[in-house]
């Protein structure tokens, strides 16, 4: 769509792929501050308030980029979505920490995460029809409304944690509870700052491969409708009809990376062995996709083997972002989810400033290079700081 936004806006066509960086990098910026902050507020206010308050705020945003006049206002109104929709990511960790088990959290995350892939899937022929029956502006506004009606199931089924919960039966509230500790874990533990956390190489496993693998998502959600534009010439229609096909990947590796995980725990695997086992799964599949789809001739194919990088991604990234409580408890949990969400976003923020460099001239090559580049350096994060992964004992 930003082909053509950026025309009415009359930005010349030479320039639009260096004004969407900008704003692209606006967001990013904004998102990792929000990233940062949100898992200190959700720790704070809690997961149902938390939730509420950035939905609203990330849907009002949305609904207001449709007032935009050029680069300076877009990258405004992206920037309050980016503040506010990087709660979503630290507040889903920490709500399948308090809701879930630790055998079923990886599977809880990979719903989670299966659930924004299927959104991206819905969206891309949802967004291409609206905007030609009713226009960008117009798609903004109906977009925005339906963030908005999703607050009220919240509301209803979201009353209160496990422990106080008045839909549980006394079996399913033990259920949960005692499935989230481990052996000769105490009940209540101190939470520490954010400085303590960065004092523990575990919590620098989160943040140094979410660094580098978070950016092959955003790579693809950023750039992937220009992609297709410029490489095979696709409209806004042609997008609609296949941009979807990536993101129905995405949310395959993500129901299938929580679900093989949950089976390697009930087989008696230890949580070190069943994450970094589901990891290298994921990225053994997304490493040799990128490369396949540098040399694509033929833009189904394309789409295909990016369905196969995003499935490999979601199934590695969402065993990561279940690390936070695989390492600590309680109120540590968002705030390290924060951490990594940040960095995650610094990591966006460098990729994004490279690729108007590394693909002038419509040469993609080094765009898909960069991502499977990023997926070693994941990997090799886990296993440097993390070598075992287990509850950590505070100091």
């Amino acid at each position: 769509m930003w082909p053509s936004i950026s025309k009415d806006l009359g930005f010349p066509a030479d320039q639009a792929k260096q004004q969407l960086a900008y704003i692209i990098i606006f967001f990013t910026i904004s998102y990792a501050i929000g990233q940062a902050v949100a898992g200190k507020f959700f720790d704070w206010v809690g997961t149902r308030i938390g939730f509420i308050f950035t939905i609203s705020i990330w849907s009002i945003a949305g609904a207001m980029q449709g007032l935009a006049r050029g680069v300076l206002s877009f990258s405004l109104f992206r920037s309050v979505i980016g503040f506010a929709e990087a709660g979503n990511w630290p507040g889903a960790t920490k709500s399948n920490a308090e809701w879930f088990p630790i055998k079923e959290r990886a599977l809880a995350q990979g719903i989670f995460n299966a659930g924004a892939s299927l959104g991206a899937v819905i969206s891309a022929p949802l967004v291409a029809f609206l905007y030609i029956w009713v226009g960008w502006k117009a798609t903004f506004l109906v977009i925005a409304g339906l963030c908005l009606i999703w607050i009220i199931p919240w509301i209803v089924i979201n009353r209160a944690e496990p422990k106080k919960h008045p839909w549980l039966s006394d079996e399913e509230r033990e259920y949960i509870l005692t499935g989230q500790k481990t052996n000769n874990e105490v009940s209540e533990e101190r939470v520490p700052s954010w400085g303590e956390l960065l004092t523990y190489r575990q919590s620098w496993s989160v943040i140094t491969s979410r660094f580098f693998l978070d950016s092959i998502w955003w790579l693809f959600v950023n750039w992937l409708p220009i992609y297709l534009f410029e490489k095979f010439n696709f409209n806004i229609k042609e997008i609609g009809i296949y941009g979807w096909i990536p993101y129905f990947g995405a949310a395959l590796g993500s129901l299938s990376g929580g679900w093989i995980a949950g089976r390697f725990l009930k087989n008696g695997w230890t949580i070190d062995r069943t994450r970094k086992t589901s990891i290298l799964i994921g990225c053994s599949i997304s490493f040799p996709a990128l490369i396949f789809t540098a040399y694509s001739i033929q833009p189904f194919f394309a789409v295909v083997l990016s369905a196969f990088t995003l499935f490999g991604f979601q199934f590695a990234v969402q065993n990561i972002q279940t690390l936070p409580s695989d390492f600590f408890s309680g109120k540590s949990v968002g705030s390290l989810a924060g951490m990594g969400g940040f960095a995650a976003s610094a990591g966006v923020l460098i990729t994004t400033l490279l690729v108007p460099v590394i693909t002038s001239g419509k040469n993609y090559l080094p765009f898909f290079y960069l991502g499977a580049a990023l997926i070693p350096l994941a990997i090799l994060s886990i296993y440097l700081f993390a070598p075992k992964i287990e509850r950590v004992k505070l100091k």
